[in-house]
């Protein structure tokens, strides 16, 4: 299990870091650049959306994925087979979708 874990963490931490550069290079010059106030107000505002829209995605996704492994649990499946493999993807689709109305609400 350790063997197989190690590589993907690693995997995920080189890609987050490259990430969090290339998001600090692209503020930087937008810095360097001569904007207007408002312009980078609205900006930063449009970030600060985007990023609480991304915790309200994931916690959502994150909580019925939740649920679909409570179920596998409770119905005692063990095996991966397609019913499984479909709860989570079905748990995943009605995250996402679940978002998706919520945001649209917000915005309206």
């Amino acid at each position: 299990m350790t063997q197989t874990l190690v590589p993907i963490v690693l995997f995920v931490c080189i890609a987050y870091t490259i990430k969090v550069v290339v998001e600090a290079l692209s503020r930087r010059r937008l810095l360097q650049t001569e904007l207007s106030t408002e312009l980078l107000e609205s900006l930063v505002r449009s970030e600060e959306t985007q990023r609480r829209h991304a915790a309200l995605r994931w916690g959502i996704v994150f909580t019925l994925l939740a649920v679909a492994f409570i179920i596998m649990q409770v119905a005692g499946w063990n095996q991966i087979n397609a019913g499984v493999i479909g709860l989570l993807a079905a748990a995943l689709g009605i995250g996402h979708l679940v978002f998706y109305a919520i945001v649209r609400r917000l915005e309206h």
